[in-house]
C-alpha cells in the first residue's frame, strides 16, 4: 500500500504534549530544514499505511498486528527537542508513549530552507503576468488592426480563437513531459520561445503573418501554463493552496488590464505593433531569474488521509472516470467560454454600442479588471481556504455561487444604459474572477502529484476546447449577424452552466487535511 505521508518517523505523543511539541518542531525546522507533521487522531491510521522498513521491540495489539513500534515506559519523560531530533535522525525508528494518545508527529525529508518558495512565487507570477499582458494586448488594439487589414469581426475573433487552438493541442504534450522531467527547464525554454515570437510582431504587415505569429506564441505559453501551477503547488502547504495559487493568478485580472492599457494608451500613438515589444522584453529576463530555482519534489505537501489513491486520481485514463476532475473542469470549461468572450469583444462593446473613445473603453474596462482581479482573486482564495475546515467542497461552493451571483449583474450590464451601466460590469467581473485560484485549487487537488501536469494538461484542453476558442469567434459571428450587444447573451447563459455543473460537484471533492503542510513555508 502506498503511503499517504512521506514520512520518514513517528512520534506519538499525549495531548498535553502537542503546544510545546508545535514549537520544537517549529525550532527543528528552521534550524534543520526537515519538513514536521502533526496529525491528530492517529487511531485512524493504520499500519500498513506506512513504509516500515525494519521490524523492532513489541508491537501494542491496539496499533499493529506486527512490531513495528517502539514503546516507551509509561511515566517516562523525554525533553521534547531530543526527542524529535532522535526521531528525524532514525528514519526507522516509530515511538508510542500511550496507547491512547491522540496526536502523532510525522518527519519528512523536506529542505524548505534552499526551495526560497516566495521568491520563486514572485518569478512565476510575473512570468504569468507577462503571458496575459500578450494575449490582451491584442484584444485592445484590434479595433486599429481590423482597420489596416479590413478584416470582418469573425476574422478579428478568430484570432484570439487559433491562439487558443494551438495552445490547447500542445497542452497535452508538454505536461506528460513535465511529469517525466525538469519542469523548470521546460518553463524556460517557453518563456524564451513565446518572448522571442512575440518579438516578431515587428515584421508582420498582413493578416496571415500575425495569424501564424499569434498561434505559435499559443504554444510557447502552453509550456508554462501548464506546469507552473504545479511548481508553485509543491512550494507551499496544501491547506494553503487556495491563497497561494489565488497570489499566482492575480496575472490573469492584472495582466489582462495591463495588456489593455499598455494597447489603450501606446497603440494611437505608436502603432499597435509597438506595445507588443514592450510586453515581450521582460520575458527573457524573467525565464534567465527562473533558471536558478531549485525545483521543489513533487507532491512534497500532498496529504491524502481520506482519500485512497485510485486509477482515477492515479492515471491518465483515469481522469475521464474522476467526478471531482470532471466537474471542476467543465465548469471551469463554461466560466472560461464566458471570460473570454467578455474579455475579447467587452472594449469593442464600448466603443461601438456605447460610443466610448477606443482609449476610454480600455482604460475603463481595465481599470475595472486590475482592481476586481486582485481583489477577487485573493478573496477568492482566501475564503476556499477558510471553508476548507469546514467542508471538504469550499473550492466548488466558493466558484458555483460566485458564477450564479453574477449573472443579474451582467444582464444589467449589458441592457442597462446610463449611470447603472458601469457598476454592473464591476460587480459582474468581480465575480466571474471569484472563482478563478478555487477552481483551480480544485483540480489540483482532484489528482495525485505524479499525473498533476498532465491533468492539467487535459484541464487546460478540455477548457479551451469548449471555452475561450470557440465563444470569440461565436460572438463575433452573433454580431455580425445580429448585435454585440445579443451577442453578449452567449457568456450569460454560460455562466449559469458554470454554476449549476460546480453545485453538483461538491459532493465528489477530495479531502484535504488542514494540518497535512505543518513544516511547510507559511
Amino acid at each position: 500500500m502506498a503511503a499517504p505521508y512521506e514520512a520518514d518517523s513517528v512520534l506519538i505523543v499525549n495531548p498535553d504534549t502537542v503546544l510545546s511539541l508545535k514549537f520544537a518542531a517549529t525550532f527543528l525546522q528552521a534550524v534543520t530544514g526537515r519538513g514536521l507533521q502533526i496529525i491528530e487522531r492517529h487511531r485512524a491510521v493504520q499500519q500498513g499505511e506506512f513504509p516500515l522498513r525494519s521490524a523492532r521491540g513489541r508491537s501494542p495489539a491496539r496499533f499493529a498486528s506486527r512490531p513495528d513500534f517502539r514503546r516507551l515506559p509509561m511515566g517516562e519523560s523525554l525533553d521534547h527537542y531530543a526527542m524529535i531530533t532522535g526521531v528525524v535522525n532514525n528514519v526507522n525508528r516509530y515511538y508510542c508513549r500511550l496507547a491512547w494518545s491522540r496526536h502523532a508527529i510525522f518527519a519528512r525529508t523536506v529542505d524548505t530552507t534552499k526551495l526560497h518558495p516566495r521568491t520563486a512565487l514572485i518569478l512565476l507570477t510575473a512570468l504569468n503576468l507577462l503571458n496575459y499582458i500578450d494575449r490582451s494586448v491584442l484584444n485592445a488594439v484590434q479595433p486599429l488592426v481590423q482597420d489596416e487589414f479590413h478584416l470582418s469581426k469573425t476574422q478579428v475573433g478568430y484570432l484570439t480563437s487559433a491562439f487558443l487552438i494551438f495552445y490547447m493541442f500542445a497542452a497535452p504534450f508538454v505536461g506528460p513531459l513535465a511529469d517525466r522531467y525538469s519542469r523548470k527547464v521546460i518553463i524556460v525554454v517557453g518563456a524564451v520561445f513565446w518572448s522571442g515570437l512575440t518579438l516578431l510582431t515587428a515584421v508582420t504587415h498582413t493578416y496571415t503573418e500575425l495569424l501564424v505569429r499569434h498561434t505559435l506564441v499559443g504554444i510557447g505559453e502552453a509550456t508554462f501554463v501548464t506546469i507552473a501551477p504545479t511548481f508553485v503547488a509543491d512550494l507551499f502547504a496544501e491547506e494553503r493552496r487556495g491563497r497561494i495559487l489565488g497570489v499566482f493568478y492575480l496575472a490573469i485580472p492584472v495582466g489582462s488590464a495591463a495588456g489593455y492599457l499598455l494597447g489603450g494608451n501606446l497603440a494611437p500613438h505608436y502603432g499597435w505593433r509597438f506595445p507588443f515589444y514592450i510586453a515581450a522584453a521582460p520575458g527573457f529576463l524573467l525565464a534567465l531569474a527562473v533558471s536558478f530555482l531549485k525545483e521543489p519534489k513533487r507532491g512534497q505537501f500532498d496529504s491524502r488521509t481520506g482519500t485512497k489513491e485510485t486509477p482515477e486520481r492515479t492515471s491518465i485514463f483515469g481522469l475521464f472516470r474522476n467526478p471531482a476532475f470532471l466537474t471542476a473542469t467543465l465548469g471551469m470549461a463554461a466560466m472560461t467560454f464566458s471570460m473570454g468572450g467578455i474579455l475579447v469583444w467587452m472594449p469593442q462593446f464600448l466603443y461601438s454600442e456605447r460610443h466610448y473613445t477606443l482609449a476610454a473603453a480600455n482604460l475603463m474596462f481595465g481599470a475595472i479588471i486590475v482592481v476586481d482581479g486582485i481583489l477577487a482573486s485573493l478573496a477568492g482564495g482566501w475564503f476556499g481556504d477558510y471553508l476548507l475546515r469546514r467542508m471538504k467542497s469550499s473550492y466548488y461552493v466558493i466558484s458555483a455561487a460566485s458564477m450564479g451571483l453574477g449573472i443579474p449583474f451582467m444582464i444589467v450590464a449589458l441592457f442597462v444604459k446610463g449611470r447603472g451601466m458601469v457598476p454592473a460590469i464591476a460587480v459582474a467581473a468581480f465575480f466571474l474572477l471569484l472563482n478563478t485560484s478555487p477552481l483551480n485549487a480544485a483540480v489540483i487537488n482532484s489528482v495525485g502529484a505524479h499525473i498533476r501536469a498532465t491533468a492539467l494538461a487535459v484541464n487546460i484542453f478540455i477548457i479551451h476546447f469548449l471555452g475561450d476558442v470557440p465563444s470569440p469567434t461565436m460572438m463575433g459571428w452573433v454580431a455580425d449577424r445580429r448585435s454585440l450587444q445579443a451577442a453578449f447573451v452567449l457568456p450569460v447563459i454560460a455562466m449559469g452552466i458554470s454554476s449549476a455543473i460546480l453545485f453538483y460537484g461538491m459532493k465528489f471533492a477530495p479531502v484535504v487535511r488542514r494540518d497535512a503542510g505543518a513544516g511547510a513555508p507559511r
